[in-house]
């Protein structure tokens, strides 16, 4: 199998996955092909591992609770001049199972193996348990 690497990312200023899902939704980080994407300033130096198949995964309120898949990233130009790296996503959010992560500031590599699990079709449908809950849960390993 190829190698491939994940990327994961605070959502900062989000309660819960639909929140993001309602912040890509409402068109304030679109491509012009309509896709979700995410503009930081760094290029992930390692782009041939994330575009083989990688993720990034999202930490709301100090879980990792989802992942998108990375489509491509694009050179965008901001207002300031300097170019800066548009992480291209699909749409669809996988809800992972929530994983306790500390704080950090822009974005980290993930490897696959330290990478959460997929909740399964029959649990995405559930309702979101709350944020302080569900890591009340992973503190002690029940999640």
């Amino acid at each position: 199998m190829s190698k491939f690497t994940h990327l994961i990312k605070l959502s900062v200023g989000t309660e819960d996955v639909s929140g993001l899902e309602r912040w890509q939704k409402s068109g304030a980080a679109k491509t012009a092909d309509g896709l979700p994407c995410h503009v930081t300033r760094m290029w992930p130096k390692r782009q041939d591992e994330v575009l083989n198949g990688g993720s990034i995964y999202w930490v709301i309120k100090g879980l990792i609770q989802c992942r998108q898949k990375i489509v491509r990233l694009d050179e965008v130009l901001g207002g300031d001049g300097i170019s800066r790296c548009a992480i291209v996503l699909v749409p669809e959010m996988v809800r992972v199972a929530p994983t306790q992560k500390r704080p950090f500031q822009g974005w980290r590599y993930l490897a696959p193996s330290d990478a959460p699990v997929d909740l399964g079709a029959k649990r995405e449908e559930e309702p979101e348990l709350p944020a302080a809950l569900s890591a009340a849960l992973a503190e002690i390993g029940i999640m």
